[in-house]
């Protein structure tokens, strides 16, 4: 009987507990929390496909600092369902990692029920994290709570990381200052050539890396497109394309482990 009383117990318990908790990564670490953003947006203009969250910029992160000890809670501008970028899950570009959360239906339902931006408090993060996928092109850079969020984080000694065209949700974030706080920080993305040569320039509202020099940081990307490429500038990490996000991760441990 006791037994059966602990069981009611738990799914009580787990039917009362509010969304953040359900939607935390499977690795309750008790080093912090990581704040996991990611897109709403899943059309092109004229592109039949469609675009959304670049799987393995999630996977590669997720798995890295889940086994550092790091809890990962997932959210969206709008919460919700996050689609997933079509080209993202070809052969190509998949691993074994990715197909077996893929596989999960614990990893589906966060995917499919992300905490609203507005609803989350940043005091409960150590770090925040950006990941791509064209999507984020159209509903990062301008989404109010995405900015309050980050900036907060970063404000409270925190860490402001992101991937690819995930770091478009740096563009305009400001310093306790007023200042862009990207200014005067070395900072990479997924640069004007890999745009070009991924045949989506026609598609895209901007090219990310105009917009970050515009912005006044001091970009940078490896010699060769679509290799992985990294860069830490005080408590901003960032990463150049879909090669990059394990990288970032490890960079974002390192980080964290100085504050």
């Amino acid at each position: 009987m006791k037994a059966i009383y602990a069981w009611v117990l738990t799914c009580l318990v787990g039917m009362l507990l509010p969304s953040s908790h359900v939607l935390a990564g499977t690795a309750q670490g008790e080093k912090g929390r990581i704040l996991v953003v990611m897109t709403n947006h899943e059309r092109y203009p004229s592109r039949s496909d469609t675009t959304g969250l670049w799987l393995t910029e999630l996977t590669h992160f997720t798995d890295t600092v889940e086994a550092a000890g790091y809890t990962t809670v997932f959210t969206s501008p709008k919460g919700g369902k996050v689609p997933l970028d079509e080209r993202s899950l070809k052969w190509l570009y998949m691993d074994d990692s990715a197909r077996r959360q893929l596989r999960s239906i614990h990893f589906r339902e966060r995917l499919e029920n992300t905490v609203p931006a507005a609803s989350v408090d940043p005091a409960e993060f150590t770090a925040i994290y950006f990941t791509g996928g064209h999507g984020v092109m159209w509903d990062f850079p301008e989404d109010r709570e995405l900015q309050r969020l980050a900036e907060s984080i970063y404000a409270a000694g925190g860490v402001v990381s992101a991937v690819c065209h995930g770091v478009a949700g740096l563009i305009n974030l400001k310093d306790a200052q007023g200042q862009p706080l990207i200014k005067d920080k070395r900072i990479t993305g997924f640069s004007n050539r890999e745009e070009w040569l991924s045949g989506m320039r026609s598609q895209v509202p901007f090219f990310l890396e105009d917009r970050l020099v515009g912005k006044g940081a001091l970009y940078s990307d490896a010699m060769l497109p679509f290799t992985s490429y990294v860069i830490t500038d005080g408590r901003i990490v960032t990463g150049q394309n879909p090669q990059s996000p394990k990288e970032v991760a490890e960079a974002v441990v390192v980080a964290l482990s100085k504050l």
